[in-house]
């Protein structure tokens, strides 16, 4: 860690603490003055509720804060869960990893992709990474995102091209963004626990008179990875908002986030085909769980973000409400770690000991979007029959650069002599990669030794841009019945520039740049939900909903391909869109007067003109998979006392259809091997439920337990494994939990992370490497509220 970030880290704690004593002090005396038969007027905290705050200061339910959600929560007629802000704070989360394993049938993807080292979501078996919305808007980037700043997580699930346009086949994530209200607050907590955990935040709210409002937020972070102690982190981010007009029919919010984040990159332990035999049956070799194969003295990961949002809004009637949405932002995702499962070699001593020369990931990410949305929505009638309508026009533009870094060792740890090969060509001394850099697989040394010489390459780039045009209607035709319509056309191109280089000891030499033609790609998609309300706060509903996704995204590509692939051993054939559709029946209920809300869903996904490896190198867009499920869900209190948030998905996945693979000579053709292999990230059964119980007036308890069955691994065509049939054992993890009012506005928080600390593999890419989870680690914070 520098020291200026240090130093920055130590300031934000301090304010953190010296603010904490400012409030509790007065709230300590309001404790003395109850005791003596004073009214005490502040208000105490109710960490029950598992909802939010409106604009007016006034609790509410938690429920989709985008206009395109044209009905309530319980009569929108897909699956839909909302992580509010009570859940971000109980469970401590720190990032968006941490927050979404609240919501099962959520996994979490291994590297590559095209987003190593970045959020890569899966919904219902289907990559989601570039399906992340901040506010309704695309959150572009490779990044791993921070939490501080969250109002709550509206996770749709299934093909919501209506809500969400292209690429959206699993479903999409929107993160809800802290803005101002009219009420004054000041919320900070200060925590502290093991593996050098440091974390403090600020939440002010500050009414700028009657209907002016500034928002601020701050976040400073530093620790340590549980049981990975090589791998450590530090981050700060500030969110600035600013509005005005609050609570009349016309406001505007201008806002500002910044993050910065650095780290320790960690890409896991190795696989069985490492070394070439087969140690365990998950195919994860069987190395300690806390073997780090990364260089301190060279890895690195630098997350940089900064957003410019300006929203502004003008209700003219019941009838329609006008509201636009600009944003400007830059991210960018650079880094250099070691990846133990490729790039390197591995030899056998004479000793019988395993020697891996390390190989490295290396990529510099910055992107650049702009971005607009406008909306109009409202209520009208036509007779009898009500409507509750958005209409909407999206326009984006995203600059997207890459390049990657050489890194030619000069000095480094040496691998040992008469060596035999075990996989690649071992050892090699000279040529790009340089120098001698090897370490033990099976006890790697992350403080050994390097100096060398890193270079970044050309750069690459694309450019996308987007238009998607809308409508959404929940048409109300009795009491009873509701008819769900929506319909949205996108066009969206891409172009770019390819660079061409070679490299010698560490140096890029340019050797060329080549224009990527532009493609375009033209697509609508529908959805068709009706529903059926036994009661007013209960439904029964249908749905059928489509999505397309663009092979730039599909393939997870960021370089400048252009959407161009090798087809059939053609090269720079124009792809098509994946195509994804979703039939699905389910029940929602709010129950226990309104606290309690439960949910039901069972799903038939399909998706189309999947990509597939059938030779090395040469693809065909005949791959079908398919996902069949159900999920439940449950969100509420149970009692006053007793608050409930979680469920369980079952989903049963497959690639039904594959291309088949010829080779051979004469050649012959066969089935792919792929064929019926259930997909990659995508488990048979995941559940999770975080539940709290207040058994005394200051004191609340509780936690959580999550649990996910074996996983397969794997990028080829979205199945799992190949041959290798690696995967993710199964594994359960359980979090506890204790809050304690001190006073009214003061309360100290125990979190103990992975109680058990249980040893599990969160993830594994299925060709390289495996993710582990981190190992148990304890939480105190001190929440101040005034």
């Amino acid at each position: 860690m520098s020291e200026s970030r240090a130093a920055a880290l130590r300031s934000l704690l301090f304010a953190s603490s010296a603010a904490g004593m400012l409030v509790a002090a007065p709230a300590f005396a309001a404790d003395v003055a109850a005791e003596e038969g004073v009214v005490v007027t502040a208000d105490q905290s109710q960490p029950a509720n598992l909802g939010t705050i409106d604009v007016n200061g006034q609790f509410k339910k938690p429920a989709p804060v985008s206009p395109e959600f044209v009905a309530p929560l319980v009569d929108t007629p897909r699956a839909v869960t909302v992580i509010p802000q009570a859940i971000i704070e109980q469970t401590s989360a720190s990032s968006l990893q941490d927050l979404l394993s609240n919501s099962p049938g959520i996994t979490f993807g291994a590297g590559e992709g095209g987003q190593p080292l970045a959020d890569r979501p899966f919904i219902r078996g289907q990559s989601s990474g570039n399906n992340i919305f901040v506010d309704g808007i695309r959150d572009t980037g490779g990044q791993q995102r921070e939490v501080f700043n969250l109002e709550q997580v509206e996770v749709i699930k299934g093909p919501d091209a209506v809500y969400s346009g292209r690429g959206s086949g699993g479903g999409s994530i929107n993160l809800a963004s802290k803005s101002p209200k009219l009420n004054a607050f000041t919320n900070v907590s200060a925590g502290a626990g093991a593996d050098g955990y440091l974390r403090g935040t600020v939440d002010a709210n500050l009414p700028l008179g009657e209907t002016a409002a500034l928002r601020i937020n701050l976040m400073g972070a530093q620790g340590d990875v549980p049981g990975r102690d090589a791998v450590d982190y530090d981050k700060w981010g500030a969110a600035i908002s600013l509005g005005a007009g609050l609570g009349t029919p016309s406001s505007m919010v201008f806002s500002y986030y910044h993050l910065t984040s650095d780290q320790m990159p960690d890409y896991g332990i190795p696989l069985f085909t490492k070394i070439q035999s087969r140690t365990t049956d998950s195919g994860v070799l069987d190395v300690p769980y806390d073997s780090f194969y990364g260089l301190k003295a060279r890895d690195y990961l630098t997350n940089e973000v900064d957003t410019f949002t300006f929203k502004a809004e003008h209700r003219l009637n019941d009838f329609a409400t006008i509201r636009n949405v600009s944003r400007y932002s830059q991210t960018l995702n650079d880094y250099i770690v070691t990846n133990p499962g490729d790039g390197g070699y591995v030899g056998r001593a004479a000793d019988g000991t395993y020697w891996m020369k390390r190989g490295t990931k290396t990529r510099w990410n910055p992107v650049t979007t702009l971005a607009n949305v406008t909306d109009v929505f409202g209520q009208f009638a036509t007779g009898s029959i009500k409507h509750s309508y958005d209409v909407g026009v999206e326009l984006s533009r995203e600059h997207n650069r890459n390049a990657s870094y050489s890194t030619y060792t000069t000095s480094g740890s040496a691998c040992p002599t008469g060596l035999t090969p075990v996989s690649g060509t071992y050892p090699t001394a000279t040529g790009n990669s340089g120098a001698g850099d090897c370490t033990p697989v099976y006890n790697p040394n992350s403080d050994d030794a390097w100096t060398g010489v890193i270079n970044r390459g050309p750069t690459s780039s694309n450019t996308t841009e987007a238009i998607g045009v809308y409508a959404n209607d929940s048409i109300t035709l009795t009491e009873r019945l509701i008819l769900n319509l929506g319909v949205r056309w996108d066009q969206y191109s891409v172009k770019g520039v390819n660079a061409t280089a070679t490299q010698s000891a560490g140096v890029w030499t340019t050797t060329g740049y080549t224009a990527v033609p532009e493609q375009t790609w033209k697509f609508t998609n529908y959805q068709v939900g009706l529903v059926f309300k036994p009661t007013q706060n209960s439904s029964v509903y249908a749905s059928w909903s489509t999505s397309s996704t663009p092979p730039t995204i599909s393939a997870g590509d960021q370089n400048a391909s252009g959407g161009l692939g090798t087809v059939d051993g053609v090269a720079n054939t124009v792809l098509d869109p994946e195509d994804t559709e979703s039939f699905e029946v389910g029940a929602k209920a709010n129950v226990l007067n309104d606290r309690l809300a439960l949910s039901a869903a069972a799903f038939h996904l399909t998706r189309k003109n999947a990509l597939i490896l059938v030779e090395p190198n040469i693809f065909r867009q005949e791959g079908e998979v398919e996902v069949n499920g159900f999920e439940l869900g449950v969100s509420g209190s149970i009692t006053p006392k007793w608050t409930v948030f979680g469920g369980y998905t079952y989903m049963d996945s497959e690639l039904t259809k594959a291309a088949v693979v010829v080779s051979g000579t004469p050649p012959v053709a066969s089935v792919n091997p792929l064929q019926g292999l259930p997909l990659a990230n995508t488990p048979k059964h995941s559940a999770s439920l975080f539940t709290t119980y207040r058994v005394l007036p200051r004191l609340t308890v509780g936690g959580g337990v999550y649990y996910t069955s074996k996983s397969l691994g794997g990028n080829q065509g979205g199945a799992g494994g190949g041959n290798n049939r690696i995967y993710a054992p199964e594994w359960t993890r359980v979090d506890a939990f204790a809050a304690y009012d001190l006073t009214d506005r003061a309360t100290l928080q125990l979190n103990v992370k992975n109680a058990t600390d249980e040893d599990y593999i969160m993830r594994t890419n299925g060709v390289h490497h495996a993710d582990v989870a981190a190992g148990r680690q304890a939480i105190l914070a001190l929440n101040l509220r005034f």
